[in-house]
Formats: structure tokens, sequence, C-alpha cells
């Protein structure tokens, strides 16, 4: 089944981007590349506690 989540993407003062899953209490990183950020942002949506549901599909290859 698939799940799509918006993330919302900044970039710190530091130059760091950083991605947040508003749906998901908890759920943000930070990179130094947009390449690294995609990566970690779909680890951490990938490890939100089991039973954990939310309404919303993710697919980042939207982003």
């Amino acid at each position: 089944m698939s799940r799509e989540f918006n993330v919302i993407i900044e970039r710190d003062a530091d130059g760091y981007f950083v991605a947040s899953v508003p749906t998901l209490k908890g759920c943000h990183t930070q990179a130094k590349s947009l390449d690294e950020l995609m990566e970690r942002i779909r680890e951490a949506i990938g490890r939100r506690p089991r039973g954990a549901r939310s309404p919303f599909v993710w697919n980042l290859n939207k982003i």
C-alpha cells in the first residue's frame, strides 16, 4: 500500500536543508544536500512507530 505525506523543506541560516512531515509528529531531519535530505526523510518516515496511522499517502518523487 502506497502512502503519501506532505514534506516541508526549508533552508536554515547555516545552509542546511531541513525537512519535516507535519502529519507525523517528530518526523524531521536535516542535511547539506537535497539528495541526502530526501534519503533521510524517507528513512525518518519509515521509522515511525508500528501501528501509527495516518490518512495520508507519500510519494516523494513528486517533490
